[in-house]
C-alpha cells in the first residue's frame, strides 16, 4: 500500500555501564573490592590482601585512594553521568575530552550522581576520560552514557607501562587535580600507561608494596625514595642503604630487565642539615639512597638509573616550587613533570 510516511530518525540512547565493564577500560588499577560500602566497588591499586603485612591502618587507608585512576571510552553521547560514593570529598575529579580538561568536579563526601555535558555532534567520537579524585576513596556504582548514536567503543592503550612510588610527592597533595599530577601531566606528554602507588607519609619500603610492583606489568618502574624515611626517623644509616636495595632487588625478581629509576629526596629547605630522631640529616639520606643504588649496579643490574632529586628541586628553587616548604603547588607539579619526564626520557625502554 502506498505511503507518503518517513522513516522516524534514530533516538538518542541512554546506556549504563558498570564500573567493571570492559568498555570503560579502567586503567591504573589492580581490581575491584565490593567489602565496606554499597555504593559500588572500589578501584583498587594495591591488593587488599596484601596489606595486612603492613600492620598499618594508615597505609592501607591511604592504599585505598583512588591515585592515578581513571577510565576512558570513545563515544558520540552528550553526557556522561557518574553515580559514586566519596569518602572524604578531599580532592576534585576530572573529566578530559580529546585531552583537553573540560570539566573538574569538587564534590563532598557521601554519594552523589552527576552528569557531564559532552562535545555530541562531532565529525567523530571523542575520547573521554574521567579521572577519579586522587585523594579521596571513591566508589563508582554505574557510568551511564546518554544522546549516543552510534555504539561507544573502549580506549587503545598501547603505550609503555609505568609503575610509580613514593611519598605525598608522589600522591600531589597540592595538584589542582587528578589529572594534573606531575605522574599524570609525564604520562599524558609521552603516551604512557600510569600505575601512580604514592603514599603519601607511608613511603617506608615495605616489602608488601616492592611485591606488588614485582607483580605488576612494567616497562619504566620509579621509586621516589627517602623523604619518609628522613621525616620519621624510620631507619638508621646502619638499616636505610640496606632496605632500599632489598627493596630494588625484590622488584627486580620480577622485572629482570626493566628500567628501574630511584629518585632521591627532592630538596627540603630547613631539613638539609637537621639531624632526625634516627641520628641522620636529609643529605646523609640522600647519599644513603644513591649508595645504595651504585652498589646494586656494581653488582651488574645495568638497568638501574639514579636521578638525584636536588636536580629537580634544587634548595635554592623550592621556595618558588613548594606550597609549604615540602609539597609543591599546583604550579610546581608542572615544573615537577618537565625535570622528571626529560630525566626519564633519557632512560631507553625496552
Amino acid at each position: 500500500m502506498p505511503t507518503d510516511a518517513t522513516p522516524a530518525p534514530p533516538q538518542p540512547s541512554v546506556e549504563r555501564l558498570a564500573p567493571d565493564d570492559p568498555f570503560l577500560s579502567f586503567d591504573g588499577i589492580t581490581g575491584w573490592s565490593r567489602e565496606g560500602g554499597t555504593a559500588g566497588p572500589l578501584p583498587l591499586r594495591i591488593p587488599l590482601e596484601r596489606l595486612g603485612t603492613t600492620l598499618s591502618a594508615n597505609l592501607t587507608r591511604l592504599a585505598r585512594t583512588t591515585a592515578g585512576v581513571r577510565f576512558a571510552l570513545r563515544t558520540d553521547a552528550a553526557s556522561v553521568e557518574l553515580e559514586m560514593e566519596n569518602c572524604t570529598g578531599g580532592s576534585p575529579l576530572d573529566v578530559r575530552v580529546d585531552g583537553l580538561l573540560a570539566h573538574r568536579w569538587t564534590g563532598g563526601p557521601g554519594r552523589h550522581r552527576i552528569a557531564f555535558a559532552l562535545p555530541a555532534g562531532g565529525a567523530r567520537p571523542a575520547e573521554v576520560e574521567v579521572w577519579l579524585p586522587h585523594l579521596d576513596a571513591t566508589r563508582i556504582a554505574s557510568v551511564s552514557l546518554s544522546g549516543h548514536r552510534s555504539p561507544s567503543l573502549p580506549v587503545d592503550r598501547p603505550g609503555a607501562r609505568w609503575v610509580v612510588y613514593g611519598s605525598s610527592i608522589v600522591h600531589c597533595m597540592f595538584a589542582a587535580g587528578p589529572s594534573e599530577t606531575w605522574p599524570a601531566l609525564v604520562a599524558a606528554d609521552r603516551g604512557w600507561r600510569l600505575r601512580n602507588l604514592g603514599l603519601a607519609g607511608e613511603a617506608y619500603l615495605d616489602p608488601a608494596l616492592a611485591r606488588t610492583i614485582r607483580d605488576t606489568p612494567a616497562d619504566l618502574i620509579t621509586l621516589e625514595l627517602g623523604i619518609n624515611a628522613y621525616l620519621r626517623g624510620g631507619f638508621t644509616a646502619r638499616t636505610w642503604g640496606p632496605a632500599v636495595c632489598g627493596f630494588v632487588e625484590t622488584v627486580r625478581d620480577g622485572h629482570p630487565d626493566t628500567p628501574v629509576v630511584v629518585l632521591t629526596s627532592l630538596a627540603a629547605p630547613g631539613r638539609e642539615q637537621a639531624v632526625n630522631q634516627a641520628g641522620m640529616t636529609l643529605v646523609e639520606t640522600r647519599a644513603a639512597t644513591a649508595e645504595a643504588v651504585r652498589v646494586l649496579q656494581r653488582l651488574g643490574d645495568r638497568a638501574l638509573h639514579l636521578v638525584d632529586g636536588l636536580t629537580v628541586v634544587p634548595v635554592e628553587e623550592a621556595g618558588r616550587v613548594y606550597a609549604d616548604g615540602l609539597h609543591p603547588t599546583a604550579e610546581g607539579e608542572y615544573v615537577l613533570a618537565d625535570r622528571i619526564g626529560a630525566a626519564l626520557e633519557r632512560i631507553p625502554l625496552n
